[in-house]
């Protein structure tokens, strides 16, 4: 007898929201929009998570490097103070390479910015590397088509190189990447032989991660001289002997540098991936914490008005309580009606809201370039809290409609 009772006010309820359709779809506007916005945020965030923490932990977690400056740098004054330092040097790499036993791999690399030519094809602005053969191994960096350079061919400087897609794209128009390989393309309006074409990574926050050049460091040094500060990657045997790898390459960086204990700064940075990470983590843990507020205020406002909404219809169908009431309806059915209704009304907000939510996600995901994550529970958590929403705002409504005088509703014009 209650389900039947029950399913009766959901009928009404339902009967109810489409009679008025301009008043549900502006009733519904706050709840999608809270809604939507926490189901779009969560959803590209889990996205961005993934394709971060992929990125930044390629290394894995037995790489660290030893450079100049931090990777972040927070202040103009902390540029200033660390642009003071001594130059890393290859001095300094070979003195980790002779008088570190626990690293197990240790490779170089020096960055510049320059342009490429080939034929009347041009790209500007194109990251060029000058790396140690060993980096490819402590960087994961995977060849798809060709090879490497050799270790002779580095010692002999030869102008060969490796690179990244997108220059494939830019200045091969057309061309298989496979029949790249043995061309040639100028670099800074030098000549080099392209030996090999790197794996595709894609995009990150919009930039693309393929645009670059490797060519062997001995070459670089010989292009572009040996006057900048390079960065040097050690890679430890395993994560359990990381830190003693990094203390042992501290202790050796330090020396060279002559400080001592009272010394504060050691006069280089030692680094993992993880300062990305933990930035990254705390740049998105703000996000979230606005976007809760923006929703919270969304699903506040959108309660208030559904609250309003319901009042206005108590008023309307004064009449038609007084004759629910006056046919056999208790205060409970009237009650449950109203609460229905008002949960109905939010709940189809909260579906529509997961739904837009999930579009956004998925626009902005393609548009960004990385990989759109759903979560039920996100979605199961959006109807919810839009649900208690409904209960909240309803129960006044209900309440109020409840405990009207069936004599006196009937009498209402």
């Amino acid at each position: 007898m209650r389900l039947s009772s029950l399913w009766e006010s959901f009928r009404i309820a339902a009967a109810s929201l489409r009679a008025n359709k301009l008043r549900t779809v502006l009733t519904l506007v706050g709840i999608v929009v809270g809604v939507a916005a926490v189901i779009a945020v969560v959803t590209i965030i889990k996205g961005l998570d993934q394709t971060v923490a992929a990125t930044f932990s390629s290394q894995g977690s037995t790489v660290f490097s030893v450079s100049k400056r931090p990777q972040v740098i927070l202040s103009r004054e902390e540029m200033i103070s660390f642009n003071k330092r001594k130059d890393v040097t290859d001095d300094d790499a070979g003195a980790i390479m002779r008088l570190c036993p626990a690293c197990w791999r240790t490779g170089v690399a020096a960055n510049t910015i320059s342009n490429l030519k080939h034929g009347d094809q041009r790209s500007d602005n194109v990251r060029v590397r000058g790396v140690s053969l060993s980096l490819f191994a402590i960087e994961d960096i995977n060849v798809e088509y060709g090879r490497p350079w050799s270790e002779s061919e580095a010692g002999a400087t030869r102008d060969v190189c490796v690179v990244g897609p997108d220059v494939l794209d830019n200045l091969f128009v057309n061309v298989p990447p496979e029949q790249a390989i043995g061309r040639e393309l100028r670099v800074g309006g030098r000549a080099f032989e392209i030996v090999g074409v790197a794996e595709r990574l894609g995009k990150l926050f919009g930039f693309s991660r393929d645009n670059y050049v490797l060519i062997p460091h001995p070459t670089y040094r010989k292009v572009y001289g040996a006057r900048d500060s390079i960065i040097v990657f050690v890679q430890a045997a395993t994560a359990e002997e990381l830190e003693a790898t990094q203390d042992q390459v501290r202790t050796i960086m330090r020396n060279r540098r002559g400080k001592t204990y009272a010394d504060e700064d050691d006069g280089f940075a030692v680094e993992t991936q993880a300062v990305f990470l933990d930035l990254y983590g705390k740049a998105t843990a703000n996000i979230y914490i606005v976007t809760v507020g923006v929703a919270a205020i969304s699903l506040v406002v959108g309660g208030i008005v559904v609250m309003n909404i319901m009042l206005v219809s108590v008023t309307e169908r004064t009449k038609e309580i007084g004759v629910r009431k006056a046919v056999g309806a208790n205060r409970r059915d009237v009650l449950t009606q109203f609460l229905i209704e008002a949960v109905l009304l939010t709940a189809i907000g909260g579906a529509i809201g997961v739904i837009i939510g999930y579009g956004l996600a998925f626009a902005l995901s393609k548009a960004m370039g990385f990989p759109l994550l759903i979560s039920v529970l996100s979605a199961v958590l959006g109807v919810t809290v839009s649900t208690v929403v409904g209960i909240v705002s309803g129960l006044w409504p209900a309440w109020k409609a409840s405990s009207l005088d069936p004599i006196e509703a009937l009498r209402a014009e």
